[in-house]
């Protein structure tokens, strides 16, 4: 009998856990037609309110909920990972305890599976119910990781996602620090099939994803799957070479002529003012990287379990 493993990380989500649990166990006719042993493995990312307590409950009346909690709180990528790097499964999910990921499509993503896909993923064709100003940006990042990453990142994946067996050892190999999921799943690679489907809010709860946090965590994608950045500083730098020697010429043929520099603080200033930006910028590039191989030279533990059943 093959193992279906699904990984829920969890942040302060007492009041989703039981709901997500009756919902997955909609398709309990499904799993026994398919001859599937299912383990759920509820991973507590260090939740301030009753997350473990309402998993516990559970635990009580089915013996196929599992919890890992966390010593504090590591981040969701480090929720995937152990869940992952836990699972037992011959095939494994992942999947957001808010039910913005329809337990509903499991059977039709183990149809593409039975196709020969080494995995399913699923993306939103909408981002209804998101501000607008976060759902532009979003699509401005996917868009810009498009043109400056060789790694396949969709827009509007989401983490749902059912691999085999083989993918998720793949994944697991990759035991940096500083992670993107997103672009680690397409850096593997292995055979996809894209499932889109309406975006669907969340059940209960408010969001743990700000806009802040938003951007620092597309700023992890970035400097993790391209080099870009320090390619554009290198060439900033030379095109300010070449315009400062233009400068110079310009002033010495202006004074040898004329007799008189060129006078005017103010566009001195202006000057000064936008070749330090430059430099401040590109010198901010160079230390995002310096930083990510800083954390990664530690060998830091991705996270710290502190209870487990």
């Amino acid at each position: 009998m093959a193992v279906l493993s699904v990984i829920v990380p969890c942040y302060n989500e007492e009041e989703s856990v039981a709901d997500f649990y009756a919902e997955l166990m909609k398709n309990q006719d499904f799993f026994t037609e398919k001859e599937l042993e299912v383990e759920i493995l509820y991973v507590d990312d260090g939740s301030k309110d009753n997350t473990v307590a309402e998993v516990k409950k559970l635990r009580e009346t089915d013996r196929r909920v599992r919890l890992i909690s966390f010593s504090r709180n590591f981040g969701k990528e480090a929720g995937m990972f152990a869940g992952l790097e836990k699972s037992r499964g011959d095939y494994v999910v992942l999947m957001d305890v808010d039910l913005q990921d329809p337990p509903s499509l499991l059977p039709e993503m183990f149809s593409y599976m039975e196709q020969g896909f080494d995995s399913v993923a699923t993306r939103r064709v909408n981002r209804k119910g998101e501000p607008p100003i976060r759902s532009f940006f979003a699509r401005l990042f996917y868009r810009l990781m498009k043109r400056i990453s060789r790694t396949e990142i969709m827009d509007g994946a989401r983490d749902y996602r059912l691999m085999t067996r083989q993918m998720v050892d793949a994944i697991l190999q990759m035991q940096e620090y500083n992670r993107f999921t997103k672009g680690i799943y397409g850096w593997v690679g292995f055979q996809t099939k894209w499932l889109e489907y309406e975006n669907v809010e969340r059940a209960k709860g408010e969001t743990k994803w700000n806009f802040w946090k938003l951007l620092i965590y597309s700023l992890e994608g970035i400097t993790a799957f391209s080099t870009v950045p320090l390619s554009i500083a290198s060439v900033m730098g030379v095109l300010f070479c070449v315009f400062a020697f233009v400068l110079i010429i310009f002033i010495v043929v202006r004074t040898s002529i004329f007799g008189d520099p060129v006078s005017g603080w103010p566009s001195l200033v202006c000057i000064i003012s936008l070749v330090s930006g430059v430099q401040l910028f590109c010198m901010g590039i160079i230390g995002q990287y310096l930083a990510k191989t800083y954390l990664e030279v530690k060998r830091r533990p991705i996270y710290i379990v502190k209870e487990e059943l």
